[in-house]
């Protein structure tokens, strides 16, 4: 293993008493000091040193891409001295030093020696002349922990320094002539290797990083022997290229000299075995073993963290007022943006009025043809070709339907200016609508799973409503403005909350507590707001109709064949785009960052999904499934989520997620009641607010989407690149190669899925299934494969 430490060499070693074990694992010899006996004698001389030491991962050289141009960079400006007869390390490292300025490619002009020397030790800029510890600041060193403590190689240091004046990277490598003893852990030093960088570097270009290649490779004591016996640079550097060789055939297994230290933090991927048809079968196979692994779980889904010590009560509460938010506001949106577009009914509605077809028929047997095919696709374990969906396919998806949400709140806010801010009130064209929009998807593709409000939200037929009656409607700017004014807000006031964790303010529960409740705080406080603060201003809001029954069997004899095999080919259509959603939610859901422990259950959930939609389109209700984002999210919100920091940059991860059925439970409890506060008072919540509400959903469901945060690259300064896996691991061309491969897949969902032309979306599922083979067979031709594996990577 490696180790960085802060102190770790003593300069007047030279008295201390040679005690102990010489060997290269030997613990620490300790060394007595004159001063130290006079310490008490001279209080005005004491000071504080701060001791920082902390563990740093061996560099994956098979996977890394900086290791291997680390060593290029240093064989090309090679800085070796191969045969150094100083004995003290003030005298090595000047000598090290000197050899940086005076190499012949040398450009640090304005470099001070003497500025260097002083930034290396921790006495500097001290105001105690004469009486400072002299300590190196900054060094990494090999340890092995052993049952009677930590044991440090002791025949080589690291030491790693940045500076201001220095204009790029520096490493020097110096063998001694004979073993030093330098103290504590530097007993028998033999090589001393010095990194210099400036500070304002790329996270895997800095002193650190580099200082962690040339160690990784100095751990292997066969190595350090073999340099021993080189009689030249060129031998020095051959060395140094086999030791590369060695450390990069990490595939083939690890080298016998690396077997007695920990690799760790090394993350080989695995082959990833293509299906075959008899995974497929038996019929069923995967419902039985969804079954079997959730079922002995089933009763702790109902009482963790209600029974026993660890108690989570205030949390599931959060969590259930922020899940029924998310919800319902959704279905009240997504039922008013259907209500706008055709004019209080659903197109499906048009289509069967064109060709004499009874709606609640239709759409009953479209229902039962979707819940057909997801029943096959569960009892023939079809969710495991979304095995095939890489991460980074998943996350294209996400972010479509992230921007739909984005899109949703553009067009809302848009028809309420050309409604309320224009001279004209513009004309609605109903002409072109999608067909799934007509199935109870609403207007974008990502409906909340609890849509059961939407059929008395689609109010009033075509013949109760004409566009002449809504133009007679009040117009005044203010109206206009103040929406917009609303929106942003709501958008403001729940981010602000969702991210009030991360401040110093209040009690850490109660800034849980907020952040969790970020979602329903902002939409009350707008609405009243709105409703109350500027009631001489008509707000755009939601229109209510009562006549529909909301729980009317259809007629199912009362289609002919032709109309029922029509509703089979839409039916087909939508289990498709059912399996996908359910499916990539599912997935996202239960990534491995969110550390859920009690097993998935896909085949299971596609199963349930089916029989639970079987009824609702018997009743003409809107279907259900899993919802992007608000299951992720859902996730989030039980999750005990903790900031780490890893060179500089703050990142959060997640330690332990509460799975539980109450929340959801609760929610659809809440979402049920919501029933009896129609019209009033939920029709005081103003569209605008729903609109903010639609932005930040996009905007909090975007925080973990690698594609996102690599198009954020190309704005950033390479100083200010996170240390990701990727990053690491795939050079910076291909990072931004991919990015613009993943963007025109996104572009090309966003034709298929947000055209005009209802066809166009029709086919929409079948886009996202072609998103495999341009993964597998497209992709690979123009970026290695293993870099696409890194970039596809968790961690």
């Amino acid at each position: 293993m490696l180790m960085t430490a802060g102190t770790v060499v003593r300069m007047r070693a030279a008295r201390c008493w040679e005690e102990g074990s010489h060997s290269e694992n030997s613990s620490m010899s300790q060394c007595a000091y004159p001063e130290d006996a006079a310490e008490s004698e001279l209080p005005d001389g004491c000071g504080l040193l701060h001791t920082s030491r902390k563990y740093l991962k061996l560099k994956n050289f098979e996977e890394e891409i900086r290791a291997h141009r680390d060593l290029d960079g240093f064989l090309d400006r090679a800085s070796i001295i191969l045969n150094e007869t100083a004995t003290s390390l003030d005298d090595v490292l000047r000598a090290m030093l000197l050899r940086l300025v005076h190499k012949p490619d040398n450009t640090e002009s304005d470099c001070n020696l003497d500025l260097l020397m002083a930034v290396l030790f921790t006495d500097a800029g001290t105001p105690m002349e004469g009486k400072a510890v002299h300590l190196l600041s900054d060094t990494i060193q090999g340890v092995t922990a052993t049952v009677t403590g930590v044991q440090y190689q002791q025949s080589w240091l690291c030491i790693i320094c940045t500076s201001k004046s220095l204009l790029k990277r520096h490493v020097c490598i110096s063998r001694l002539v004979r073993p030093q003893n330098w103290g504590e852990n530097c007993c028998e030093v033999r090589f001393v290797i010095l990194v210099l960088a400036p500070p304002k570097m790329k996270s895997t270009k800095t002193a650190t990083e580099v200082g962690r290649t040339f160690a990784t490779m100095f751990l292997d004591i066969t190595f350090r022997q073999k340099l021993l016996k080189t009689r030249t640079e060129e031998e020095f550097k051959e060395a140094l290229v086999h030791q590369r060789q060695l450390l990069t055939m990490m595939d083939q297994g690890l080298t016998p000299s690396l077997k007695h230290y920990s690799i760790s933090s090394i993350c080989i991927p695995k082959s990833h075995q293509p299906l075959q048809q008899k995974d497929f079968f038996p019929v069923g196979k995967g419902i039985r073993e969804d079954f079997a692994r959730r079922f002995p779980v089933y009763p702790l889904d109902f009482t963790d963290g209600i029974i026993g010590k660890n108690k989570a009560v205030g949390k599931f509460i959060t969590t259930t007022l922020f899940l029924y938010f998310a919800c319902l506001l959704p279905t009240i949106a997504f039922g008013s943006l259907n209500d706008e577009i055709t004019y209080g009914a659903i197109v499906i509605r048009g289509i069967c009025d064109d060709y004499d077809l009874d709606f609640n028929t239709f759409y009953a047997w479209t229902g039962l043809w979707n819940s057909f095919f997801l029943t096959l696709y569960a009892l023939f374990n079809f969710s495991l070709i979304m095995s095939l969906f890489k991460r980074s396919t998943e996350e294209i998806i996400a972010l479509f339907i992230s921007m739909t949400f984005v899109l949703d709140a553009v067009k809302g806010i848009v028809k309420i200016f050309q409604k309320y801010y224009g001279t004209s009130h513009g004309n609605h064209n109903a002409d072109h609508i999608s067909v799934l929009s007509l199935l109870g998807l609403g207007t974008s593709l990502n409906t909340s799973f609890h849509t059961a409000l939407n059929t008395s939200l689609l109010a009033n037929p075509p013949e109760l409503t004409s566009v002449s009656s809504r133009s007679a409607e009040h117009s005044s700017r203010e109206t206009a403005v103040l929406s917009l004014l609303i929106m942003l807000g709501t958008l403001w006031l729940s981010y602000t909350l969702y991210q009030f964790k991360k401040s110093p303010y209040l009690h850490p529960y109660m800034r849980e507590i907020l952040s969790d409740c970020a979602l329903p705080i902002s939409v009350l406080t707008f609405s009243i707001i709105s409703s109350y603060g500027f009631q001489e201003i008509n707000m755009s809001k939601f229109r209510y109709n009562p006549s529909e029954r909301l729980f009317k069997i259809a007629e199912m004899q009362s289609l002919s064949l032709g109309a029922i095999g029509s509703a089979m080919g839409l039916g087909f259509l939508l289990s498709m785009l059912f399996f996908i959603e359910q499916n990539l939610v599912a997935a996202l859901a239960n990534a491995p960052e969110n550390r859920l422990v009690k097993g998935t259950a896909y085949h299971w959930d596609l199963l349930l999904i089916a029989i639970i939609n079987t009824g609702l389109s018997l009743f003409g209700m809107p279907w259900i499934h899993a919802a992007y984002p608000h299951s992720p999210l859902h996730v989030r919100a039980l999750a005990v989520v903790e900031e780490r920091v890893e060179n500089g940059h703050i990142y959060e991860t997640i330690v332990n997620v509460w799975e539980t059925r109450l929340t959801t439970l609760g929610a659809s409890i809440l979402v049920g009641f919501s029933l009896l506060l129609l019209p009033l008072p939920l029709q005081w919540i103003p569209k605008p607010v729903l609109y903010g509400l639609f932005l930040y959903i996009a905007l909090t469901s975007i925080d973990a989407n690698q594609l996102f945060e690599r198009m954020a690259l190309l704005l950033k300064d390479q100083a200010s690149y996170p240390p990701t896996h990727y990053i690491r691991r795939v050079p910076q061309r291909k990072i931004h190669y991919f990015t613009g491969l993943q963007v025109l897949q996104l572009l090309l969902l966003c034709a298929f899925g947000m055209s005009p032309l209802p066809y166009m979306k029709m086919i929409f599922p079948l886009i996202m299934m072609a998103m495999i083979p341009i993964r597998y067979k497209l992709l690979p031709r123009i970026i290695e494969a293993k870099y696409l594996d890194a970039m596809d990577a968790e961690h």
